[in-house]
């Protein structure tokens, strides 16, 4: 009689610092169902995933849900995979923290459920090659990737049912298959569908299994999936079809498969992810170019070139998105001292607040929202800035600190300052601006902002627009990924994309007819060289007062000539204090008298999205017309300006001195997930804008003096 076994692998998993909602939402929609649907089937096994992030909620809000599941693992109806403990990339973290964080997961599972895992659920199944000896030395026999990395070293269908067995340095994991088609027909197509095919594959001579490996959430928790799976029963069905087939069609827990049936054979695979993840990896136009021609190419049947077709690399999404690559500079650079400091004192030096910052989610995008969620960036800082505290506390770190480094990798030196009350990180190379500002206080890096580019799915709404369709309907429009939907309405207009990223202290010459809108849409015209472009950097200390000097001697357009123009910013800082003295000196080096306007822009992030009544500005004598940090205004004469948001418990002013005008924007940008094409909040875009007239040779000032108050 033909046989086939078949590998259940469900992956569960919520990033640290998501909403406690969405949380209640998922295990309501997803996590429980399931669970439920499992005890009601008693002969069918499956490996189950649950990130460390997920058990830890788990286990304050719903213990009951942990118990059940012991009991699944007791029968042996369940085995639990290990991975790490909160959901990194393994190849983006040191190998000191991929080992830490895998041994905490797999110690979880032994003293919960009391069984020692002996696979691994990889995360995003990015693999690379040098993780094979990692895993071995943390204990782990087998993972498992999707079944197009094997395309790519040339193995065909029908080398897919089983599971390798590949070594570095000697050091052996053995290796599953996640079946694509299985990935995309659960639970999407007729179950009679589905086991057709494993009727297809089934054989008597081999022994073969097909394995699904994939996210618990798409059962329940994704758009239109709750009603398909439960209401409908779509899983119950399954569940039971597989009851009545089990005389041929066996589940089997992959630790057991691996026990009872030795591998295909050896082999090598390079660096992958699964397919998706490979194309938004890629520059958006790129991106959008491969998809379109892959399913060109699937259309006309011609397996025989796509199966050799492959996207770019997981660690490229640190250069598409240099935000992230900052993040993750800085979650290196905490691990140095959060290590050097258990040298000292192996206690609470921050290690679990480094392993939280480095959950995956933040440090890319695709088809959810990652990077673009400014709530998860400010989280995983929140994590690496307590990380850095607890070390500094261990190592006896006092006063300020400064260095000038290559902190972001691009071959340029930026200015790192610390101290007990604040970090601030400096780019000569862009602008003499700030990128990063930690109220170590309050654990929250102002500056966590994101800018506007061009993503693959924007064709989405610009091809709808050209074809004459209304871009802003919500319906499910076909698209690069499958299917993409636009929720909210109005959004082309909002396609805006930015030429520098959203720091701070960026430094602008403007001609008088520039509005507002104008420089929100990026619908203008630089007359300086000045953003962007290197500064020169000094820096002197004095106890405990450090002064940044940064200069550049730029020109100015000036009718259909470029005037000599210079500019010297110092920040003064003092160690223990939230603030932060700026002054600026302008000079008109030409031999021509100069007209402009000078914009100071800052971009702060205080979470002001969705028109949050908590995150406000006020303006000593004026009476906004909407105060929310998300809201746009222009106002003229201002010397005074605050921040805050309630919920954080931070407020920031900044003192001006002379008056200036003032213009307010939301930095949004249009993103995806999974509830569709959107706007999101990225920062508050401020721009304090002084006049200029200034004679040959000579200069004016401005001063800006921030408190955290």
């Amino acid at each position: 009689m033909r046989q086939i076994y078949f590998g259940i692998v469900i992956h569960n998993h919520q990033p640290v610092g998501n909403f406690p909602w969405v949380f209640e939402e998922a295990y309501r929609q997803a996590y429980l169902p399931m669970l439920e649907v499992v005890e009601r089937y008693p002969a069918l096994k499956f490996s189950f995933h649950y990130s460390g992030c997920l058990i830890d909620w788990l286990q304050q809000k719903h213990p009951e849900f942990l118990h059940r599941l012991a009991n699944l693992v007791q029968r042996g109806q369940v085995e639990l995979i290990s991975g790490g403990y909160y959901e990194p990339i393994l190849p983006a973290i040191p190998d000191a923290d991929k080992l830490g964080q895998i041994s905490k997961m797999s110690s979880l599972i032994h003293n919960w459920f009391g069984c020692n895992p002996t696979g691994l659920w990889l995360t995003e199944r990015v693999w690379e090659p040098s993780l094979t000896k990692i895993l071995a030395q943390a204990g782990i026999d087998w993972t498992l990737v999707d079944d197009t990395h094997f395309e790519g070293v040339g193995l065909e269908d029908k080398d897919f049912f089983g599971y390798y067995i590949t070594e570095d340095e000697g050091y052996p994991v053995k290796i599953f298959l996640i079946s694509k088609y299985l990935r995309y027909s659960i639970p999407w197509h007729r179950v009679d569908e589905v086991i057709n095919f494993f009727k297809e594959q089934a054989s008597e001579r081999e022994t073969k299994i097909a394995v699904l490996g994939d996210d618990g959430e798409k059962f329940g928790s994704w758009p239109g999936t709750y009603s398909h799976c439960w209401k409908e029963g779509w899983v119950d069905n399954f569940f039971s079809t597989l009851e009545d087939n089990r005389d041929w069609l066996h589940t089997i827990k992959l630790g057991d498969f691996v026990r009872k049936i030795r591998p295909i054979g050896r082999i090598y695979l390079p660096c992958a992810a699964y397919d998706e993840m490979l194309e938004w990896a890629l520059p958006a136009q790129k991106s959008w170019e491969l998809t379109n021609l892959k399913h060109q190419l699937e259309a006309e049947g011609r397996r025989d070139i796509t199966q050799f077709m492959r996207g770019g690399f997981w660690r490229h999404f640190l250069v598409k998105y240099p935000e992230a690559n900052r993040m993750h500079k800085k979650m290196l650079s905490v691990h140095k001292k959060v290590y050097k400091a258990r040298q000292e004192s192996p206690d609470n030096c921050g290690l679990q607040e480094l392993w939280q910052a480095q959950c995956n989610e933040p440090y890319w995008h695709g088809v959810f929202g990652g990077v673009y969620l400014a709530d998860l960036r400010a989280t995983t800082y929140k994590h690496l800035i307590r990380a850095e505290n607890k070390a500094d506390i261990a190592l006896c770190r006092t006063g300020i600190r400064w260095e000038q480094v290559d902190f972001d990798g691009d071959g340029y030196e930026e200015v790192l300052i610390n101290s007990d009350a604040f970090s601030l990180y400096l780019s000569p190379k862009e602008g003499g601006s700030i990128f990063e500002w930690d109220l170590r206080r309050h654990d929250y890096n102002l500056l966590a902002t994101l800018a506007r580019r061009p993503e693959a799915y924007h064709k989405v709404l610009t091809e709808r627009i050209s074809a004459g369709k209304d871009a802003s309907l919500s319906k499910t429009i076909s698209s690069i990924h499958d299917q993409i939907k636009v929720k909210d309405a109005g959004l082309s207009p909002l396609l805006v994309y930015d030429s520098y990223p959203r720091s701070s202290l960026l430094d602008h010459f403007l001609s008088p007819d520039v509005g507002l809108m104008d420089f929100a849409n990026n619908s203008y015209t630089e007359l300086g060289d000045f953003v962007s472009q290197p500064y020169r950097v000094s820096l002197e200390g004095r106890g405990k007062r450090l002064t940044v000097s940064s200069s550049r001697s730029g020109s100015l357009q000036v009718g259909g000539e470029r005037l000599p123009l210079e500019i010297t910013k110092k920040i003064q800082l003092e160690s223990g204090k939230e603030r932060l003295s700026i002054s600026y000196k302008i000079k008109n080096s030409s031999h021509c008298p100069v007209q402009t306007i000078f914009g100071c822009e800052w971009n702060i992030n205080l979470l002001g999205g969705g028109h949050s009544e908590v995150a406000y500005y006020k303006i000593s004598g004026v009476t906004l017309d909407d105060s929310h940090l998300d809201s746009w205004g222009e106002l003229s004469a201002i010397d005074h300006l605050i921040l805050g948001n309630q919920g954080l418990d931070i407020e920031i002013e900044v003192d001006i001195a002379p008056e200036v005008k003032l213009w307010r924007f939301p930095v949004e940008t249009i993103s995806n997930s999974e509830a569709g094409i959107e706007r999101l909040y990225q920062a508050s875009c401020l721009v304090f804008l002084l006049p200029l007239k200034l004679p040959p040779g000579e200069n004016t000032s401005l001063k800006l003096d921030w408190v955290v108050s």
